[in-house]
């Protein structure tokens, strides 16, 4: 048969498989105290759990410790329940915490101190979100054990100060496992119910341990999410819990806290016959001030001799309506006045005047423009005849009028002014006064030659 050869991983793996189906190791409770300690940024918590004799690796995952009611720090002793299972990279089996709790009187100091701390600063105890108690409440809920020395306390004071207030009892267990989920439970019923105008949440005196359930933080949340005004009520005078410091009010004792959740009756009796006493003064005071000025009223002139008072009116009525006509006279003189200036205005730009203003400076400028129209006409007219006499002087007509003649090419378009620009034999037009010749040139002589040239023929 050959020998099967397992790897290092599968060995692991068995050991934890085997570790596992354990039925103790599943489930196991130990004590030791903390020592490695390190909260990873993952939020899981790596340590190492010791006693006097030997030690094991321990791990709480981050969903487990976030419920942890403290804060474990190296060498705090506590009580873990978990299961102990093989890490199978390292080989190194390791104990796996799923509850913890601080083991011992000085642990639960420091479980206490430090839920206060992180409840303080979240702002649970600041003052200004406490609310106030109603001054004359009508249904008082009390969430307590129903057979401790507390709730009797409580009903029995309720009933001597304040009978005229109803009470409900939500009975709850006060210490012990249950007691946190039952007093958490209690506050959320009465809540919802929204009968109770305040709630007095207590027990009576006990050990740490016994007032630990006010110490849970579901307890302290719970009684800070209420929208009922909540006394707090644990213990004697010189115990304090998470709770005290979440409440609105805190009461050193049940019976303190009855008292401090309604008023006195017979107080209120008193005070109700101081106030009836200051009433009756002051509508004694009321009164006798009405009467004496009654009869000052009844001693005054205008009731003892009215008709005077009526003359003294009309009078003063008279003296009205004649300062009334002077100014409505001198009002309408004003007006009329101003009105006299407007109708002058008006005249004075009446549009008839503008109108004939404008035909008398239309007539004008006719005239002026009819004798520009004559000086530019007769100017134009000197300037034409001196024009044409300046033509006629100089139109070759003239000229030829005193025998003078024009000689033209034969086109009758060219003037011939020299000899050069004809030569023998061209043929020629004369321009004379009352005709036109047509001639043809025979010969030419230039001035000072004596001797002419003749055509070829």
């Amino acid at each position: 048969m050959e020998q099967r050869i397992y790897s290092i991983k599968e060995l692991n793996r068995y050991i934890r498989m085997k570790l596992e189906s354990d039925t103790l190791l599943a489930d196991v409770w130990i004590r030791g105290e903390i020592s490695n300690f390190t909260h990873h940024s993952s939020g899981h918590m790596y340590f190492t759990l010791k006693d006097a004799d030997s030690r094991i690796k321990s791990i709480m995952f981050a969903s487990h410790n976030q419920r942890l009611p403290f804060i474990p720090k190296e060498g705090t002793r506590v009580i873990a329940r978990g299961n102990v299972s093989v890490y199978e990279r390292d080989g190194q089996y390791q104990f796996y915490a799923t509850h913890m709790q601080p083991d011992g009187i000085g642990s639960l100091y420091l479980a206490f101190e430090q839920l206060k701390q992180k409840l303080e600063r979240e702002g649970l105890f600041a003052p200004e979100r406490k609310s106030p108690l109603p001054r004359f409440p009508k249904v008082i809920g009390v969430v307590s054990s129903p057979t401790g020395a507390a709730v009797r306390d409580i009903l029995i004071t309720l009933q001597r100060r304040y009978p005229q207030a109803a009470v409900v009892l939500y009975p709850v267990l006060v210490q012990g496992k249950g007691a946190a989920p039952s007093i958490v439970q209690a506050i959320e019923r009465l809540n919802a119910m929204g009968e109770a105008d305040v709630l007095i949440v207590g027990r009576g005196g006990g050990s740490l341990e016994e007032l630990w359930a006010f110490n849970e933080e579901s307890v302290a949340r719970a009684i800070y999410e209420s929208a009922i005004p909540i006394i707090s009520a644990v213990g004697h005078e010189t115990d304090f819990t998470i709770a005290d410091f979440v409440a609105d009010l805190r009461a050193a004792t049940p019976t303190a806290a009855a008292e401090l959740a309604v008023p006195h009756s017979a107080e209120l009796r008193a005070l109700i016959s101081q106030r009836e006493q200051v009433l009756q003064r002051g509508l004694q005071h009321q009164v006798s001030q009405a009467r004496e000025r009654l009869r000052r009223l009844q001693k005054s002139p205008a009731l003892l001799q009215p008709r005077r008072s009526l003359l003294q009116h009309a009078e003063r009525l008279d003296t009205l309506q004649s300062r009334m006509e002077v100014r409505m006279l001198s009002r309408t003189q004003l007006t009329i006045s101003k009105y006299g200036r407007l109708h002058e205005r008006l005249l004075r730009y009446h549009p008839q005047d503008a109108l004939l203003l404008a035909k008398r400076r239309q007539n004008d400028a006719g005239r002026q423009l009819r004798a520009a129209m004559s000086a530019m006409l007769k100017e134009k007219s000197q300037q034409l005849s001196y024009g044409i006499r300046q033509l006629d002087a100089l139109s070759p007509l003239k000229v030829m009028a005193r025998g003078y003649s024009l000689v033209y090419d034969e086109q009758g378009k060219s003037l011939i002014k020299s000899l050069g620009d004809v030569e023998p034999g061209d043929m020629v037009k004369v321009k004379v006064t009352d005709g036109e010749l047509e001639c043809q040139v025979w010969g030419m002589k230039r001035e000072g030659d004596d001797h002419g040239t003749g055509t070829a023929n």
